[in-house]
């Protein structure tokens, strides 16, 4: 795939360094930014951007570096996509905000529609929509305690479901989500995830392990929902052993518990499909969305069968900002984006050049565990040679490695030892390469 005209600004699609990183500006900057922001608001790259499109970022030195991390798969459709920009200033030039509650419009309704189309499953199907992917994730456990009349919630190992109060309860990594911030919420209970790279289960015993612990620990009968990422997103990139979601599906359907799909990360043409259920022919009761729903501005949503949608009380879900008409028309352009750039096929391509550069980096490096992933949300985890143990300090340095040369990268997992890769979708192809060049110089050395 050739440069993509999806993105933002007419920026040529190359990485140019004319300073060091940070340069003069940025570091202007980030002298005020010290003395106005909270210090506990960490940033990755130690520059501040200018303009960004299709798969740059330009900061305000005149860098442009190439962008593999898309916000946090937030950009998927390239930064101020031509649509997205088109809708979005028709939208604010007739009105920015009554409030859904107060005072409907159509483009709300429109984007509900869209989701319940594109999730999986032919079933009716309706949709709800929030801010952020905390906030789908909490109203999500809302609706699925008063459809069941049960508390408890099951989550897995390694999950990363959100900053507020409920979902870091939810969120298995306490640095730096949890550290200091308890009590947290009660009735959320952990339960073993399968990990292919750690455990070596297959996915059938890798479920009879995860459903031991829920009976034994918690009890069926007690648990409202079961809230999984199909791809674990911050906790490392985690593709679950085949069948094991299935296994799971099936486990909470004979008890009456709903099944969450967390695809806040994962959906939106991110994996190669809608939704990184259907990789596995899974269909959630309930679907989170956020991140690359709405190219850039905040709108998320709960999706999922009606009649579950449909057991709150009216007015039970909502908010003040919820399904913004700005965001909602910046869904509308993202969506169809999407549809007319076929992102999904351009997802799975991504994978095919991104797994390919690592696994031959991977044959040169015996610190290089497993490269995993689903379509343009790739990782390598970082160990200690011919083993097993993380090695975050290895993986920091590469990703710093990586900056300093002009790549944004990202870490994430329990361990911080793994490095992730979510690039636009419209990223070409020769920059793609370009930046696995530069990791294979920087891994050479580390």
């Amino acid at each position: 795939m050739n440069a993509v005209n999806a993105g933002g600004p007419s920026l040529p699609q190359e990485r140019k360094l004319v300073t060091e990183i940070p340069g003069p500006r940025s570091r202007a900057l980030h002298e005020r930014r010290i003395a106005a922001v909270a210090s506990g608001v960490g940033s990755t790259l130690p520059i501040y951007v200018a303009a960004a499109g299709g798969g740059v970022l330009v900061d305000v030195d005149g860098n442009s570096l190439i962008d593999l991390a898309s916000g946090i798969a937030v950009t998927s459709v390239g930064n101020s996509a031509p649509q997205v920009v088109s809708r979005v200033t028709q939208q604010v030039a007739a009105f920015t905000h009554t409030c859904f509650m107060v005072a409907p419009y159509d483009g709300y309704v429109e984007v509900c529609e869209e989701l319940t189309r594109l999730t999986p499953g032919d079933h009716p199907k309706k949709a709800a929509l929030f801010n952020s992917g905390a906030e789908a994730v909490e109203n999500a456990v809302k609706i699925a305690r008063v459809r069941t009349g049960r508390d408890a919630v099951v989550v897995v190992d390694h999950a990363y479901h959100g900053r507020t109060n409920l979902t870091m309860a939810m969120t298995a990594k306490n640095m730096p989500y949890k550290e200091g911030f308890g009590p947290f919420a009660g009735e959320v209970y952990r339960a073993p995830m399968s990990y292919p790279f750690r455990d070596g289960l297959s996915g059938t015993d890798a479920a009879a392990r995860t459903i031991d612990v829920i009976d034994k620990q918690v009890g069926a009968g007690n648990v409202a929902c079961i809230v999984i990422e199909p791809v674990l997103g911050e906790g490392g990139f985690i593709v679950p052993a085949p069948g094991y979601l299935a296994e799971l599906a099936d486990y909470a359907r004979a008890n009456g518990i709903v099944f969450v799909a967390d695809e806040i990360q994962s959906g939106m043409c991110r994996t190669g499909a809608w939704f990184a259920s259907e990789h596995e022919g899974v269909v959630p009761d309930l679907v989170t969305v956020a991140k690359g729903v709405a190219g850039g501005l905040p709108l998320a949503a709960v999706v999922g069968s009606a009649e579950i949608m449909d057991a709150v009380h009216v007015g039970g879900l909502g908010g003040t900002y919820g399904g913004n008409p700005v965001a909602c028309a910046a869904a509308l352009g993202a969506i169809a984006t999407m549809r007319e750039l076929d992102l999904n096929k351009r997802a799975r391509e991504i994978e095919d050049l991104l797994t390919g550069r690592l696994r031959e980096l991977a044959a040169d490096h015996p610190w290089i565990g497993d490269v995993r992933g689903r379509g343009a949300m790739i990782a390598l985890e970082v160990v200690e040679p011919g083993g097993t143990v993380p090695d975050a300090a290895r993986a920091g340095r590469l990703s710093a490695g990586c900056h300093q040369a002009g790549v944004l990268t990202l870490t994430c997992g329990t361990y911080g030892n793994v490095l992730r890769f979510l690039p636009p979708l419209v990223a070409s192809d020769e920059l793609l390469h370009e930046a696995m060049d530069v990791l294979a110089e920087v891994a050479a050395t580390v």
